[in-house]
């Protein structure tokens, strides 16, 4: 793994990290998305199958595919949702392997920053979804400091750890995505913000569950003991525990939808 990509390639820990973030958003996601009943979806980056699960549990299709780079992601997404609820490949979300018009609704959760050309991802969407059908995101607001463990980020950089982001963070940003959406011929463009709270049971919890992300567990290891300490105790500041020890906090995410014409 080069130091400056971040790849999941463990799905387990990849569901600590984040695939609860995700779940979080996408919960908010899909009922400002509102899609009816019996749609054909793909699920571009679905990693350990976070997003696709809710796909299953709550919109009712008539097919979900979920596409990702990472075997060790795509087995974790298998072993999570029902037998046929889901078929599961791997690929590039710049080359998508379906024919045009295969869909009728096409999603990114938490991926479209990982994109290497965001705007060649989005028009692969834009193409394999039918004519009315839907193209939709959402991402977490790097830029503007959404990200989950932003806080985490912050302080690693002040002890002068360089932060590790994805390729792509600029595309997450709220008029990125409106210029991406545009850029792909999609029309009737909506976006709004999304934030949510996420409690974990202690200072401990959290600190174990941070430390399994690529983004951070190479540059926590090249820590020296003494700044690795400074570091639990700035974050302890930064995240005050309630009266029973739990610890609780904010992320931002950006969302977009749009359609392809008719």
């Amino acid at each position: 793994m080069n130091d400056n990509q971040i790849r999941f390639d463990d799905g387990a820990a990849y569901e600590d990290f984040m695939g609860k973030w995700s779940q979080l958003a996408g919960d908010t996601f899909l009922h400002w998305l509102a899609p009816p009943p019996g749609l054909r979806w793909v699920d571009v980056g679905c990693g350990n199958g976070a997003f696709t699960e809710l796909l299953v549990a709550r919109c009712a299709p008539v097919s979900v595919h979920g596409i990702d780079p990472s075997p060790g992601q795509l087995e974790f997404a298998r072993s999570r949702v029902a037998p046929g609820a889901a078929q599961f490949s791997p690929g590039d979300a710049m080359v998508l392997p379906y024919p045009d018009r295969a869909f009728d609704a096409a999603v990114m959760a938490l991926v479209i920053f990982f994109v290497p050309d965001p705007a060649k991802g989005v028009a692969e969407m834009a193409r394999v979804v039918a004519p009315g059908g839907s193209v939709s995101a959402y991402a977490w607001d790097i830029v503007g400091g959404g990200f989950p463990f932003a806080a985490m980020q912050e302080e690693m950089g002040a002890l002068g750890s360089k932060p590790v982001w994805p390729p792509s963070i600029e595309a997450a940003r709220l008029d990125a995505l409106r210029a991406l959406w545009a850029g792909a011929g999609l029309v009737q463009v909506e976006t709004r913000e999304i934030t949510v709270q996420r409690t974990f049971a202690d200072f401990a919890a959290f600190w174990r569950i941070a430390q399994t992300g690529p983004g951070f567990a190479q540059r926590l290891a090249a820590m020296a003991a003494g700044d690795l300490a400074l570091l639990q105790d700035r974050l302890r500041a930064r995240l005050p525990a309630d009266a029973d020890g739990r610890i609780t906090f904010a992320a931002r995410a950006n969302a977009i939808k749009g359609q392809v014409p008719a």
